[in-house]
């Protein structure tokens, strides 16, 4: 029997979802072909379609894929450009029903290479529940003489989660996703960088990251995951998915982590927070604006796939309104306004409507071919700085070096 092989990135609600989706499809379509869906994590997602050219030698048909990647798949020529079946027949309400910060990362060398599937920036989680609470606040005025309120600068984050960290309860005042997978770390490392004044890029176009406040954002961070007294003890265990669970599990009072860890909390059934939790702007260093980070998963096609046109007919199925609303109730995050705007989401998640807010203050990573490389120097520069005592100077310096010689 003929089947169709989409590369899933393994999370229960992208799971879920694209298998009823698929079913909704084929029944609609009356269509008999099976689809053979393997959840990968991020490392093996990456090999399977990019490295060893699945998606150009036609092993996947469809792959989730995320920013991060499209421009390596695109000049490795993996991915299929979607112009001209867009061109013919567009997705639902293309594009005017995205935010436009959906759409520009995948708009490559004058194509199309994917549709939208899963996003969510990063922002601040907190329980409301804590922070709303009068004893808390009472207490919390007592002892550090200002109101309890979420974190507007990096040094009352870090007062408030000392503030919330009770072993004994099994509550933690932040957690962190430091497992070193390339991802996490360079994130954090981004916004600390980012809600200092920093950037990624200088006047030259180069990625430049040793600066002040590069100096700043690693002597801060490497401070912060290692407060005994402040983050779980299993940050450096958890990538973002264990981190997400263990906020939900009530472990923590404060999490920085992508927004769809926040809906995840509201709607799965094991959590312990839902109608407890809400969201809101990172904190930054006095005198700066907050930041944040927006990488978003794609639906791509394989430039190697044998059932093109039947693939681009189930992303445009995947990616209706209703469909992407499918996906949010199962735990993922819709990328259409229409989602955000919902009523029913936001009496399922009161704070849906803000995933606009976050996007207006969303930065992207830069879109090049050396950026993989450097997302592991970056990666390993941050394990160390938690792992040594060698100033954070030196590492950036070091760092620096090593991205020179790959520009």
């Amino acid at each position: 029997m003929e089947k169709i092989r989409i590369a899933v990135r393994k999370f229960d609600p992208f799971e879920s979802t694209l298998q009823k989706l698929w079913d909704a499809f084929c029944l609609q379509n009356n269509i008999e072909i099976e689809a053979e869906m393997i959840p990968l994590e991020l490392h093996d997602l990456y090999e399977t379609t990019i490295t060893k050219k699945g998606l150009k030698e036609g092993k996947w048909d469809i792959a989730h894929l995320n920013t991060d990647w499209i421009y390596d798949a695109v000049h490795e020529k993996a991915v299929l450009d979607l112009y001209s079946f867009i061109a013919e027949n567009p997705p639902e309400n293309y594009p005017y029903g995205w935010h436009k910060s959906l759409l520009h990362l995948q708009q490559l060398d004058n194509g199309t290479f994917g549709l939208p599937f899963h996003d969510g920036p990063e922002c601040l989680i907190y329980r409301k529940d804590l922070f709303e609470n009068e004893t808390e606040k009472e207490n919390f005025k007592k002892q550090f003489g200002y109101e309890l309120s979420t974190p507007k600068t990096w040094q009352e984050f870090t007062e408030i989660a000392t503030f919330f960290n009770r072993p004994e309860q099994n509550l933690y005042g932040c957690i962190f996703a430091n497992y070193p997978d390339g991802h996490n770390m360079v994130f954090d490392f981004c916004l600390q960088l980012w809600t200092r004044g920093g950037s990624l890029i200088n006047n030259k176009n180069q990625i430049c990251i040793n600066s002040e406040a590069g100096i700043e954002a690693l002597d801060f961070y490497r401070k912060i995951v290692n407060n005994k007294n402040a983050v779980h003890p299993k940050s450096r265990e958890f990538g973002s998915v264990e981190a997400g669970l263990a906020f939900a599990e009530g472990q923590a009072a404060m999490a920085i982590n992508w927004f769809g860890f926040a809906s995840m909390a509201e709607v799965i059934e094991e959590s312990k927070v839902k109608g407890k939790i809400d969201i809101t702007s990172l904190p930054s260093d006095s005198g700066h604006k907050t930041a944040s980070l927006n990488v978003y998963w794609l639906y791509t096609i394989g430039s190697g796939s044998k059932h093109k046109k039947l693939a681009y007919d189930f992303l445009r199925f995947a990616t209706t309104a209703e469909s992407d609303k499918l996906l949010t109730t199962e735990g993922g995050i819709g990328c259409r306004k229409s989602t955000w705007k919902n009523e029913e989401i936001n009496t399922l998640i009161p704070f849906y409507h803000k995933l606009e807010m976050l996007h207006e203050n969303a930065l992207t990573l830069p879109q090049t071919p050396i950026w993989p490389k450097v997302c592991e120097f970056i990666d390993h520069m941050v394990l160390k700085a938690i792992n040594s005592d060698i100033p954070s100077a030196q590492l950036l310096e070091e760092t620096q070096i090593n991205i020179q010689k790959i520009e």
